[in-house]
């Protein structure tokens, strides 16, 4: 496992190719992603609370993981953008 990556705690049940789409929302949200080609992620987290941060219930804000290398990001998403995503190859999973 290379540094910094964290252990995924079970086997998916599910997976799931994913096109990025600065649009389309994601439900149910993935549990995690594999990434199968390294570069910059954009998503939105299952968590985002949009509304406690003053942002429109409607609107997204977005994180974007830098430099993502190949393997599982465990992380739970609602939505993976085209904008400000380099990376490749990206499933999504469901535990």
């Amino acid at each position: 496992m290379a540094t910094g990556q964290i252990p995924i705690k079970a086997n998916a049940r599910r997976a799931v190719a994913v096109t990025p789409s600065d649009t389309a929302i994601i439900t149910p949200p993935f549990d995690a992603l594999y990434v199968g080609g390294t570069g910059a992620i954009k998503v939105d987290t299952a968590g985002t609370d949009n509304l406690a941060q003053g942002v429109p219930a409607d609107a997204s804000i977005g994180v974007t993981f830098v430099a993502v290398p190949v393997g599982p990001l465990a992380v739970s998403v609602s939505r993976v953008y085209a904008t400000g995503t380099a990376a490749t190859n990206i499933v999504g999973l469901y535990w």
